[in-house]
């Protein structure tokens, strides 16, 4: 009995099935097949180190004695492989197998001798040497949420047990270091290293292709320090200003030659400030050559360009920073107006890496010399503060005492569309919202410039304004789902407040800081705030993941083709030029187009000045540009590119004529010499721009091959996970809420037919008249009779029984309805009710009466009171399926313009109101716009109602990739979703459709009806583990052999029998 195992007793797991062993994400095809374990990788925790160049990781040696590259032996590698081979696996560098070429024989170095094993490398032999220094490896960290989240660095090997790399490139792994880990793969060809270095280094992917901006640029610590050495009264003498300066000295760099400036201040002793120093990180000594040029606003911004107060205004002539402190928006990542996306895209990626690793030395060694921390004496709020904020307090309070006392009364003017319960709550919230913001602007003018809270919040390396204010003057309101806090107990939030009251404290305003702690309640609804954030987290997490494995498997076949149309495996044409203009979203400098040219301009002007050159006049200029533009240099370019040259070229024009106007300087016979340097373009200074202008234009054309279909989900999804779940946004008015966030992304692209807030917004044929608004708003908006009768009352006389409707004239004529006793006749006729016209009979204007029909089936008296029960119900004017409609005014522009919001799907029918102006007006529901006016505009507007979402929560998508995911959805001519049905639809290939959902179903069908896979999409290519047909995999190389070319195939049945005989027969 002892000697049976333990095994033997134990209840034997369930055996799994077929199907079981296929479906789901454990299963065969999405667990071992289309995604597997790979060898030659490691994991480990990541550290930060900013003495690491951008493109370098560091490794720990435990990893590298492991992980080992398969190097072939020649003459040029074969004495270092030797010593390689001498040191064995335990000595870095060493090596842990060879493989000895035509034997299918592996050594492995532990054992054996090994000095004998070098002697006997022969060239063509195979080392496996441990991974050293420079290799090219892979470093991923999950969720790999877009391309940037694996990208390959240069390996540099050092002690501990950390992988460790430069903070600047946290950003699009999105990686902090409170113990995350991440993944490192080891390439084994020289292919695959050379592909890695190309297509995915660092270096290559300084920007993210969702919209072309920086991605890589200086975080916290960097932009704290480069900030606090640019400040107006950061002085160095010459000791400082060389220690400072010698940290840009090191690796690569150690014998750089480094020119100090001449130093801003000469007596009593030599200064230098610190934006001259900041200076030589872009430009070391004058031959150099990067000349950056930048104009922008700093966050903290005010007016006057370079006298801003705050000194906020960053101007940077020809790589000196002149004037300004510098801050996120201008080292930092995210944006087109910052020095490192200027540098990379006038200079290339290798001297903005270069520059930001700089930067990253210089900052971090001035910051931990100079001491850089927060105490409890940062928050810690004065007297005056404490005061301000009573009296803020008091103010809010009364004002909302006086609100509550209005609506108890009945005095509270509603908002449109509102109960007065809706407008008391909408009228608190910003009444407190305010309390918060004034406490927050007081505690800002209290603190003093040396605060590290707020020094952190204006050079935007951590936290914001409302993080100090909460901290030090108010938490403020609590929000939960966007409203105040609802009643847990019966009508109250908690037990220690009144029924029904609805004072702030007793509806989760908290008036404490966190310095001074919160009370019990206070802490209670803000415990609530708190956990609806981190609920929503999770759940949204959930969301986007599935979401975006929806959209990639959707687009991951689309690629840009030789002939700059998109197409799909199977050659279905889905654009028939990427985007419409052929343009690659990741190089454009402005929005969406690929030079921004007044940047462009006035860098040509500044780098090249031309002095001995005459200025040219607005019409020189413009004829100029003409004859170049129309030369044949140019016909490269395209049309509208050369539009939009010749345009901007005009505008700069009117600029110069203006000028020359306001000083006469057409009639002057001699200009000074300051005049002749405002406003001024030389014809080199011209040629010099528009072959800028080319050349950029030239660089962004998309490149056949590149997988644009992957991208734009990617560019869709990745934002995804930082939009907030549940958001109701106001359309213009307080009671109309949209949907927003991820639930109106997954409504978009599932193309819901019925989606949760439908909104036709009608443009008015008279948009300035607030009458006519509401005359076209009474023939939409759906009215009953309930709505418009005083009263409806039972008449029984001796002889007859009917009821009596009274019609309220005031309400007719306030509403301005356009309805009559016998339109109302006609209503209650044509209605569900199926009254007689006999029955119903108009006494005057404003009474009529209706009889009950009387039938077999029910007494005349019940027959009475189910009439008057739905009388009320019936609708007399508008349209039935449209539930409410609001004028929306824009006061933005006067006069005012008017235009009506409609809840409900009828676009026919609101089109074709009269007085609404049907070419204008809009739905946000793609599937009613397909029905009502065809496939294009549906396209439109699902790009549309996409962007406006992005829009909303401050993400900026290239309109190109939505363009393609509006192009997929829409080009078979009806609108498919990305869900398992639209796809099913849209995709032909079995092995795609069973490897996303309902896998055991699509094997089964295919089998069953015996389907051919002809492998040419991406999922089946992985799948049966072979080359892909985009990017690199697109083309193939064809060798021409010297032989002679076999003949050409003859016809089968290859008879003149068969010949049409109407053909003449030249052409047979």
């Amino acid at each position: 009995f002892f000697s049976i195992p333990k095994s033997f007793f134990q209840p034997k797991k369930a055996t799994k099935g077929f199907v079981q062993r296929l479906k789901g994400k454990y299963g065969r095809f999405r667990g071992n097949l289309s995604g597997k374990r790979v060898d030659f990788s490691s994991r480990t925790v990541i550290s930060p180190d900013p003495n690491l160049r951008i493109d370098q990781v560091g490794v720990p040696v435990h990893v590298a004695k492991i992980l080992t590259y398969p190097a072939r032996v020649n003459k040029a590698n074969i004495e270092f492989l030797r010593q390689l081979v001498r040191n064995g696996p335990d000595v870095h560098p060493g090596a842990n197998f060879v493989d000895v070429r035509g034997t299918n024989t592996k050594k492995f170095l532990r054992y054996g001798d090994r000095n004998r094993t070098a002697q006997m490398l022969r060239l063509g032999d195979v080392v496996e040497r441990h991974l050293i220094d420079d290799d090219i490896v892979l470093f991923n960290r999950q969720p790999s949420l877009h391309k940037l989240s694996i990208m390959s660095h240069r390996a540099k090997v050092g002690d501990h047990r950390t992988f460790r790399f430069n903070e600047c490139v946290c950003a699009p792994y999105n990686a902090d270091f409170d113990g995350d880990e991440m993944n490192l793969h080891l390439p084994q060809t020289d292919e695959a290293r050379a592909e890695a270095y190309c297509l995915m280094g660092v270096k290559s992917n300084l920007v993210t292709p969702r919209n072309g901006e920086l991605i890589i640029g200086a975080t916290q610590d960097f932009l704290t320090g480069a900030y606090l050495i640019t400040q107006k009264d950061q002085f160095f003498d010459y000791p400082a200003a060389c220690q400072l300066t010698c940290q840009m000295l090191s690796g690569t760099d150690a014998s750089l030659r480094v020119q100090l400036p001449l130093p801003a201040i000469l007596k009593p002793c030599q200064l230098w400030t610190g934006k001259q120093l900041l200076s030589l990180i872009f430009r070391p000594n004058p031959t150099h050559p990067v000349k950056a040029n930048l104009r922008t606003k700093g966050k903290a911004y005010t007016s006057g360009e370079e006298l801003c107060t705050n000194d906020s205004y960053v101007v940077f002539y020809n790589s000196q920073l002149l004037a300004g402190s510098v801050d996120k928006s201008v080292l930092g990542s995210g944006g087109k107006d910052n020095i490192f996306y200027i540098i990379l895209r006038d200079f290339g990626a290798h001297y903005a890496t270069d520059s930001m690793w700089r930067l990253a030395r210089l900052c971090t060694y001035f910051l931990s010399n100079r001491g850089f921390s927060i105490g409890i004496g940062d928050v810690t709020p004065g007297t005056r503060l404490l005061k301000t904020k009573q009296d803020l307090l008091e103010a809010g309070y009364s004002k909302c005492d006086d609100y509550i006392c209005q609506q108890k009364d009945g005095q509270l003017q509603t908002q449109p569309g509102c109960t007065s319960e809706e407008t008391l709550e909408a009228i608190i919230l910003r009444e407190l919202s305010v309390i918060r913001d004034h406490a927050g602007k007081a505690c800002l003018k209290e603190l003093h410039k040396s605060n590290s809270p707020l020094i952190m919040a204006l050079c935007g390396s951590k936290g914001s304004f409302i993080n100090i204010s909460q901290m030090i003057a108010c938490v403020g309101q609590q929000a939960i789902n966007g409203k105040r806090v609802p009643n847990g107990f019966e009508s109250r939030a908690l037990p220690h407040f009144k029924r029904h009251s609805k004072i702030p404290a007793a509806k989760g305003f908290v008036s404490n800081s966190f310095y001074s702690g919160l009370t019990p309640t206070e802490f209670f609804f803000h415990t609530m705030g708190g956990r609806e954030g981190l609920v929503d987290t999770a759940v949204k997490t959930a969301e986007t993941g599935y979401m975006q494995r929806r959209l990639v498997k959707g687009l991951e076949d689309l690629a840009v083709n030789y002939d700059m149309t998109v197409r799909t495996s199977d050659g279905h044409i889905v654009q028939f030029y990427y985007g419409g203009d052929g343009l690659d979203p990741a190089y454009m400098e402005g929005k969406d187009k690929p030079v921004e040219f007044s940047r462009i301009l006035s860098h040509v002007r500044n780098k090249c000045t031309y002095p001995d050159e005459d200025c040219l006049d607005s019409i020189a200029l413009i004829q100029s540009t003409k004859d170049m533009l129309s030369s044949e240099e140019y016909k490269l370019l395209s049309s509208d590119f050369k539009k939009e040259i010749y345009l901007f070229i005009e505008g700069v024009a009117r600029k110069i004529a203006k000028f020359r106007v306001h000083y006469k300087l057409d009639e002057a016979t001699e200009i000074p010499p300051v005049l002749r340097y405002v406003e001024r373009v030389t014809v080199s200074q011209l040629v010099d721009f528009c072959q800028t202008c080319k050349e950029k234009y030239l660089k962004a054309v998309i490149e056949p091959g590149t997988a644009a279909g992957a991208l734009a989900a990617q560019s869709i999804g990745e934002p995804g996970t930082q939009m907030t779940l549940k958001t109701f946004h106001f359309a213009g008015v307080a009671s109309m809420n949209i949907t927003q966030g991820v639930p109106r992304i997954k409504e978009i692209i599932n193309a819901s037919k019925n989606i949760s807030t439908p909104i036709i917004t009608a443009q008015l044929e008279n948009d300035r008249d607030a009458e006519f608004a509401r005359r076209v708003k009474g023939r939409i908006e759906k009215t009953t009779l309930g709505e418009v009768c005083e009263y409806i009352e039972e008449v029984f006389l001796p002889d007859d029984c009917f009821l009596l409707v009274k019609l309220s004239c005031e309400r007719i004529r306030l509403l301005k309805l356009e309805v009559s006793a016998e339109s109302i006749c006609y209503s209650l006729c044509s209605s569900k009710l199926r009254i007689k016209y006999e029955n119903v009979k108009v006494i005057s204007d404003f009474v009529i009466t209706v009889k009950p029909s009387l039938t077999s089936s029910s007494t005349l008296y019940y027959a009475m009171q189910s009439l008057k029960e739905n009388l009320g119900n019936v609708v007399i004017k508008g349209l039935t399926t449209c539930g409410r409609a609001v004028i929306h005014v824009d006061d933005a522009i006067a006069p005012p313009r008017y235009k009506l919001l409609v809840e409900g799907d009828n676009l026919r029918q609101v089109i074709a109101t009269y007085g609404v102006l049907g070419t204008k007006t809009t739905s946000n529901n793609a599937f009613e716009v397909y029905a009502t006016l065809g496939i294009e505009a549906a396209r439109v507007t699902i790009i549309k109602e996409i962007q406006y979402t992005m829009e909303n929560h401050g993400m900026s998508i290239d309109r190109r990739h939505l363009t393609l995911l509006a192009d997929l959805m829409t080009y078979k001519g009806e609108i498919l979703g990305i869900t398992r049905f639209g796809l099913s639809k849209m995709k032909e290939s079995v092995l795609m459709l069973a490897s996303f959902e309902r896998t055991s179903d699509h094997l089964f069908e295919a089998a069953y009806f015996g389907q051919k896979d002809t492998i040419k999409g991406v999922s089946e290519c992985i799948i049966m583990g072979i080359p892909m047909n985009v990017g690199t995999g697109m083309f193939k190389l064809l060798q021409k052999v010297e032989r002679d070319v076999s003949p050409v195939k003859s016809l089968l049945f290859d008879s003149y029998s068969f010949h049409r005989k109407d053909i003449p027969g030249d052409l047979q």
